[in-house]
């Protein structure tokens, strides 16, 4: 026999679960937009996060990274190194491989991007919020980062 609580807080948890997951992908998709991101499949830019996060790779690291084979990754190294996103180099330490670096240009436009998002949002709260919906919002964001870390 089951507690009636319990199923209703169980019931409660399934339905916020639901809605978090709903509203933090319609956020994504509202900062992608507010980044000006343009057309880069998910793929590509999972690449460029990549890249951006850790630095310099080769195509097969970033192909294990994404969960892929490295010639499943090379469409995708051709396309952002045509675009002007990513370079290629030897590799310093074994000039039998080829390291991927982000351009100066990719660079530029990530913080750009990061700067949108961050001014879009940032006018968001003001425009949208009181001062005490603000600090609501700044103890749930502490709730959410307890969530994620572990």
């Amino acid at each position: 026999m089951t507690d009636p609580q319990n199923e209703r807080l169980r019931h409660e948890a399934a339905a916020l679960a639901q809605d978090l997951r709903a509203l933090v992908s319609k956020l994504r998709r509202r900062l992608r937009v507010q980044a000006h991101v343009g057309e880069l499949t998910p793929s590509q830019a999972s690449v460029l996060r990549q890249l951006d996060a850790h630095g310099p790779a080769t195509t097969s690291h970033l192909a294990r990274s994404q969960g892929i084979r490295p010639q499943s990754m090379a469409p995708i190294v051709t396309a952002l190194t045509d675009a002007g996103f990513i370079s290629s180099q030897l590799d310093p330490s074994d000039g039998r491989q080829t390291l991927l670096s982000l351009t100066d240009t990719c660079r530029r436009q990530i913080l750009e991007g990061r700067a949108a998002r961050q001014d879009w949002l940032t006018r968001a709260f003001l425009s949208r919020f009181s001062a005490q919906e603000q600090a609501e919002l700044t103890r749930a964001v502490a709730l959410l980062k307890r969530l994620v870390d572990e």
